[in-house]
């Protein structure tokens, strides 16, 4: 509880400014949960990989799903001191299949985060859910069975030129686990219309 001396100089006692998920135990895991994932969308805007690394689970690290369903078998997984230097990493990497052509993904991680993960600016998306999913297209979705203890905060955009009609839609998915009573990002999952 804060003090705060208005214009008249009386001072307001019930302000509560708390924002660190630690002093307001009340905060629900939802609560919890989007608002890390918010600061790991801003991140992300901002390509703090460094800071973004303490927010990746230290023994799962986080996979990268290039398209909505998540292969466990070919899908990337980088640990926190990978992703400290994610974006310097002038290594190629095979990150899947490109949709609808089957050929290879082989990008540099920072190709990749342009390509697959921050491919809108998903800070300011039209719309976020909350272990719901928004993004519908023809792919298998199995995020919620190859995660079942997770919770996964979308980042919608329905479109962005009308003369696609919605087929230009993207989302960004995140995934978190609890461990040790904190909630860690495992997964990061690009959403976007295949063929």
């Amino acid at each position: 509880m804060n003090k705060e001396t208005n214009e008249e100089g009386t001072v307001n006692e019930d302000i509560d400014e708390s924002t660190d998920d630690e002093e307001n135990p009340e905060l629900s895991t939802k609560e919890i949960v989007l608002n890390k994932a918010n600061e790991v969308v801003l991140l992300l805007q901002a390509k703090n990989m460094s800071q973004l690394s303490s927010y990746v689970h230290p023994n799962k690290g986080v996979r990268f799903s290039p398209y909505l369903y998540v292969d466990v078998i070919s899908d990337l997984v980088f640990n926190t001191d990978q992703i400290n230097g994610f974006l310097t990493d002038k290594n190629v990497y095979t990150w899947g299949f490109y949709d609808g052509t089957g050929d290879s993904i082989e990008l540099t991680p920072a190709e990749y985060f342009n390509d697959f993960v921050y491919s809108a600016d998903f800070a300011n998306s039209e719309e976020v859910s909350y272990n719901e999913t928004l993004a519908e297209g023809n792919m298998i979705q199995n995020q919620f069975e190859v995660y079942p203890n997770a919770n996964i905060v979308e980042y919608y955009f329905s479109g962005f030129d009308p003369q696609y009609e919605g087929m230009d839609w993207q989302s960004l998915n995140l995934v978190f686990e609890e461990y040790n009573g904190d909630w860690f990002l495992v997964g990061i999952i690009k959403g976007a219309w295949t063929i």
